[in-house]
């Protein structure tokens, strides 16, 4: 059996994660932020319905595409060095987005952006792999990491409100500069480099068969959940499929692959990549809906109903300090396993909630869904992390990232779309006869639609009923993933609670650069 020889994290280390955390706030900020500057900046430039979709999703495309590149990338030429050069990329970027002239050029700011942003999770999360040996201290690094995302989703709408009710709607774009400028600052006096001295070349061929899987797929399941199913997401879904098969049959025959398919046999790594996947799922299809409730159903405004959101947020943030406090004392599935029966806990209340007067119950059960998915979210990426090699952590980073990014993406589509066939069948059922076709099809089509085609106390009733009860089932589809998701971990994670360490040896490149090598 592998000996550990864990050290302690030094008060460089935990100096250094507080430098980490500033583009992990800078990032979830970003997000926030756009959604509320998006009517004034396509007031101002003229932006179509079809460029603000591309505003909006270029970003989470391009961040998706590149997440395993820039992963793998971090591997071998240095992950402090690649976050550095990502960093310097966004702030340009953001300075470009800021004062675009056109939606064409924000657009090409936004594709940057995202790109740029594809260096920064997976090289923090890498980093903070190397920099915290210890496994208790890698899960309190880890739950902080955490913990500053769901922060900036926080204040993020608080933020947005205040610039844009003072400034122009590029002030929202600027919120990155000082931050990444502290970060080029201090970030190579305070944090360590580190790389794989035996990774290899990057393979090209790989990093196009890695974007020509992704991109389409990811593209497929957003066109899905927003315009159904039709033939250009199906194709676009099917096109990336394929294109990820012959990824993964080129990198079983590379001696170093741009992504080592190795990781995946560790029955840790998987089960807790899993988790992660399914719960990004479930948590991003039932807070869709819910937005959609606030602002259709209770009448709320776009940052009434981000406000309403916040006490979800807050509950995240204080389940990732908990979790590594928790994981001490008790078994890590035993306590992964209690954070997915509480949120499903949350999920039967959010089941429960009525057409009117259901704002208690809805943000109720979903700060307590939110509360308890915080604790399997903490430990499962501190789970992932420390079954991975030290020189192989920017790669697990990057499928981390990318499975959340996935899971997000399907959890809209097919929770969304759930939620649609649930509403139509309500209404289908309760709609009056000799309603006219035109106003039919509206009541049919959502109920947004239904809003803007009628005001008829009646017919909007039905219509909010419908939705409230698409609402419904969501929520508790969602809690029957949970508890079946719940059993699984307790059968599987239990290797988990006693993880064999990796053994690792330090060497030194030329520049006197730390770097991981396996014995």
């Amino acid at each position: 059996m592998n000996t550990s020889t864990a050290e302690t994290a030094t008060r460089r280390a935990w100096f250094g994660l507080a430098i980490l955390a500033l583009p992990t706030l800078l990032l979830s900020l970003d997000v926030s932020v756009l959604y509320l500057a998006l009517p004034n900046l396509s007031r101002d430039l003229g932006a179509s319905s079809t460029e603000q979709l591309w505003i909006l999703d270029i970003y989470s495309f391009l961040l998706a595409g590149f997440l395993v590149t820039m992963g793998t990338l971090g591997d071998r030429i240095g992950r402090r060095r690649l976050l550095l050069i990502g960093a310097a990329a966004f702030g340009v970027a953001s300075v470009a987005a800021a004062y675009a002239t056109s939606a064409e050029m924000l657009i090409a700011s936004r594709a940057l952006l995202g790109v740029a942003g594809a260096t920064l999770a997976p090289s923090t999360m890498a980093l903070i792999r190397n920099m915290f040996p210890d496994p208790k201290q890698m899960g309190q690094a880890i739950a902080i990491w955490f913990a500053c995302f769901m922060g900036g989703m926080t204040v993020g709408p608080l933020v947005g409100g205040a610039l844009l009710e003072h400034f122009w709607w590029g002030s929202a774009f600027l919120l990155g500069i000082p931050v990444m400028v502290l970060l080029l600052v201090l970030g190579p006096v305070v944090l360590p480099e580190y790389r794989d001295a035996h990774a290899g070349r990057l393979d090209m061929a790989s990093v196009a068969l890695s974007l020509a899987a992704i991109l389409p797929v990811i593209y497929g399941l957003k066109s899905i959940a927003r315009d159904g199913l039709h033939t250009t997401a199906l194709a676009a879904t099917a096109a990336g499929i394929a294109f990820g098969v012959a990824f993964v049959r080129r990198q079983r025959t590379l001696e170093h692959p741009l992504l080592d398919l190795r990781l995946f046999t560790n029955g840790r790594f998987s089960a807790a990549l899993s988790t992660m996947w399914f719960g990004g799922l479930v948590m991003a299809g039932v807070s869709l809906v819910t937005s959609m409730y606030l602002q259709l159903v209770e009448g709320f405004s776009p940052l009434t109903a981000g406000l309403w959101l916040i006490p979800q947020n807050i509950a995240m943030i204080a389940g990732f300090q908990i979790a590594p406090r928790l994981a001490q004392r008790f078994r890590t599935s035993s306590v992964v396993a209690a954070g997915l029966v509480i949120s499903a806990a949350g999920f039967v209340m959010m089941a429960r909630v009525p057409t009117e007067d259901g704002v208690t119950w809805l943000i109720g059960g979903l700060a307590l869904a939110a509360a308890g998915m915080s604790l399997p979210m903490a430990l499962t990426a501190n789970i992932i992390m420390g079954a991975t090699p030290p020189e192989k952590a920017g790669s697990a980073a990057a499928v981390m990232e990318t499975s959340g990014e996935f899971g997000i993406a399907v959890g809209i589509a097919t929770l969304g779309s759930l939620a649609t066939f649930v509403y139509r069948g309500e209404v289908a059922d309760g709609l009056p006869t000799g309603l006219p076709s035109d106003l039919a099809a509206a009541m049919n089509e959502s109920l947004a639609v239904a809003a803007t085609a009628t005001q008829r106390a009646d017919l909007l009733d039905l219509a909010q009923d419908a939705f409230t009860s698409g609402l419904n089932v969501v929520s508790g589809v969602g809690a029957a993933i949970f508890v079946t998701l719940a059993a699984v971990c307790l059968a599987v994670l239990r290797r988990a609670d006693q993880p064999a360490p990796v053994e690792v040896v330090a060497e030194e490149t030329e520049d006197r650069v730390p770097v991981a090598a396996t014995r």
